[in-house]
């Protein structure tokens, strides 16, 4: 038998009151997804007035085309190098600043800044900054005392790389935390026990601190790959996709076909960048879960 009180609190609290929140969730997901699936087989665009069913033959056209597969292939690159390059600052930053004093508070709140600037804002700062005229290759020119024009967004090979820094750049406050509250949960007697087994700071950091930051490592690594995955403002800001195509991601190419007026077409990509998430990243994320039970 409940108790007592167990009626009355959920008599204070009906179902009804989810109805508001249902409604959003919805009209505002539910719906554009089912319809991101249904557009996907029709030939949908601004040229024609009326929406005819199409099978397959958007699918089909846009795998003969190269230009998708090579930004699906970019998007990979891009969301592999985001994840390595954030979990690196963030851990890094989490084991520097893990002390708690003030000098350490106030640098996090300093990292912290980036994640809650405009994508676009920090997209378009880096820019300027990475221009053969920026202000980066002036400070390595007056430090090395002669002229400096390094393209850092000019290059087919590293451009992808510089701008998967920047995307790490901004978030890794966001992983700096998460590392940082998975440091604080570790036990300070199973450390001093090994201090008293004369393991040293690497040997406690590889054996002890690191396995126990697993769920750290699997919230960090899936954020950072869903991210990245659906990425489109920082890179638009900074390379518009160039060049040479080496850094359009597919939400950039998706972004590019809308305002063609092949809304049928964008939305198959949009579709294909869904089950391409599904199919990569959520095993990745499975097999850390698994890590975790493991540990």
């Amino acid at each position: 038998m409940l108790p007592k009180g167990t009626a009355r609190r959920r008599s204070d609290h009906p179902l009804w009151f989810l109805i508001p929140a249902l409604v959003i969730l919805v009209v505002f997901f539910f719906v554009p997804t089912v319809f991101n699936f249904v557009y996907a087989f029709t030939d949908w665009s601004s040229f024609k007035s009326a929406i005819n069913f199409a099978g397959v033959d958007n699918f089909t056209s846009l795998f003969s085309n190269g230009t998708l597969l090579n930004s699906l292939k970019v998007t990979l690159v891009y969301a592999v190098l985001v994840a390595f390059f954030q979990n690196a600052f963030g851990l890094g930053l989490a084991l520097l600043l893990e002390r708690d004093t003030m000098v350490n508070r106030a640098v996090r709140v300093a990292f912290f800044i980036p994640v809650i600037m405009s994508a676009l804002a920090v997209g378009y700062i880096f820019q300027a900054l990475l221009k053969p005229d920026g202000a980066l290759n002036g400070i390595l020119g007056a430090v090395f005392g002669t002229s400096v024009s390094i393209p850092w967004l000019g290059s087919t090979t590293w451009t992808i790389v510089v701008v998967a820094v920047v995307h790490a750049w901004k978030w890794m406050g966001l992983s700096m935390l998460i590392y940082l509250a998975g440091l604080k949960t570790i036990n300070e007697d199973v450390l001093e026990a090994a201090r008293l087994d004369g393991a040293n700071r690497w040997t406690m950091f590889r054996a002890i601190r690191f396995p126990l930051l697993a769920p750290a490592v699997t919230f960090n690594v899936a954020t950072a790959l869903l991210g990245s995955m659906n990425g489109f403002d920082i890179v638009q800001a900074t390379t518009e996709g160039g060049p040479g195509g080496t850094t359009e991601l597919l939400n950039i190419f998706i972004f590019r076909t809308f305002g063609q007026g092949l809304f049928a077409q964008a939305t198959t990509m949009s579709l294909v960048l869904f089950l391409t998430v599904t199919i990569l990243a959520f095993p990745v994320i499975r097999f850390l879960r698994k890590r975790e039970d493991v540990l």
